[in-house]
């Protein structure tokens, strides 16, 4: 069955995650996307850890079922064998640095005078222009500038740290993928033909984390009524013999805390009786200190037992390792196992979206550096003379 992307052909010239994931997306929803690497290295991804030659396990996650085609865009020839790529492509996704592509001759202008209908996607630190705009980036970097390093705090250990995944990368990946979509869907109902579509990742991430993190920092006046922001109660519960996660976000889950805790008598208490109440700050502090008490009376095991039962929102805290055994982890089939004839034996998540009559069969494979370079240009026109001409000139490898 084809997917919803079916016949969209994506040209994706970007690097590291925000790019590749992006496209990565599109292709999981049944987009041909072609990946266009420089000679060296190749995407940066490349080199990392937990690799088999020039395949990491990084790059395997947001390339997967791309042909890997090798360019020198530094040579005229090499730019003229990429615009051959996007004549007929529908979208094409950079992430260099304001001001690169078109001094490459390949920013939106230049490809949109050959492809007129083209999507081109510009992600970018900072966004063209600012006193940001040229420096050098990469997901820590938009963090600290977005404050998100100050609220990755324990009340333990008030110390401020990083989200260590590439948080902002990602929330960056998943905007562009559905900003592409909108572009494609305006481009359909003729309300546009091709666009150029901007995203920086500090504006993505702040729209991401807009939503919780800056609560108290939304509303200006003398009404508003204060209250912990989620961050503050954000944290990995002690019990007597590890830790949980639980969320007890309305008064029925409130109820049910105490009641798992062992503890009816909280409800009585005016400090305790209402939301309100609880979100004053010295009655929020006493609570909290309560509460984590009984919590380190329970073994984990039993207390979780004891809050599904009152129905509030609490799960086991997983290792990584344990993770893959997790029952409802299984139960999706969310990890897909494949094997690849260079690396093995490779495990990666499954796409999570599920369409209903567009289903697409995901491509479980990932390419070498080039390795389908000379296959692509031969579906694009190049014969064994021009091919021959190409590496000559050290256009392709």
């Amino acid at each position: 069955m084809a997917g919803p992307l079916a016949g969209i052909k994506v040209i994706d010239i970007s690097a590291i995650i925000s790019g590749p994931m992006c496209c990565q997306i599109l292709a999981d929803q049944g987009a041909e996307v072609i990946k266009v690497e420089p000679h060296g290295v190749g995407d940066l991804t490349r080199i990392g850890g937990f690799r088999v030659g020039n395949i990491s396990a990084m790059y395997a996650a947001a390339n997967r079922g791309k042909p890997s085609v090798r360019l020198d865009l530094g040579q005229v020839a090499g730019i003229d064998v990429f615009k051959r790529l996007v004549a007929d492509a529908d979208v094409v996704v950079q992430n260099f640095r304001p001001g690169a592509v078109d001094r490459m001759g390949i920013g939106a202008a230049d490809l949109h005078a050959i492809n007129p209908a083209l999507i081109y996607v510009s992600i970018s630190g900072f966004g063209p222009d600012g006193p940001y705009a040229q420096w050098r980036v990469y997901d820590p970097i938009i963090q600290a500038i977005t404050g998100l390093p100050s609220i990755q705090q324990s009340r333990d250990i008030p110390i401020p740290d990083l989200v260590r995944t590439i948080v902002c990368d990602k929330a960056t990946a998943t905007l562009a993928a559905q900003a592409i979509t909108a572009a494609l869907f305006a481009r359909e109902r003729g309300q546009a033909s091709g666009q150029h579509v901007v995203i920086p990742m500090l504006d993505s991430a702040l729209y991401w984390l807009w939503p919780d993190v800056f609560m108290a920092h939304s509303f200006d006046g003398p009404d508003v009524v204060p209250g912990p922001a989620v961050y503050q109660i954000y944290r990995l519960q002690p019990t007597a013999d590890g830790h949980l996660v639980y969320f007890a976000a309305s008064d029925a889950d409130w109820s049910g805390l105490c009641g798992a805790l062992g503890h009816p008598d909280w409800l009585d208490d005016p400090r305790f009786a209402t939301t309100q109440a609880r979100q004053m700050t010295a009655n929020f502090e006493v609570l909290g200190a309560l509460v984590n008490d009984a919590f380190l009376t329970f073994p984990t095991e039993e207390i979780l037992a004891r809050l599904h039962a009152e129905q509030v929102p609490a799960a086991p805290v997983n290792s990584l390792d344990t993770m893959f055994d997790d029952p409802q982890v299984i139960n999706n089939d969310a990890i897909h196992t494949w094997d690849h004839p260079a690396i093995g034996t490779i495990r990666q998540a499954k796409p999570p979206v599920r369409f209903s009559d567009t289903a697409h069969e995901t491509v479980w494979s990932v390419d070498a550096l080039g390795e389908s370079t000379e296959r692509v240009l031969r579906d694009h026109g190049y014969d064994d003379d021009a091919l021959a001409a190409l590496r000559a000139s050290g256009v392709i490898v």
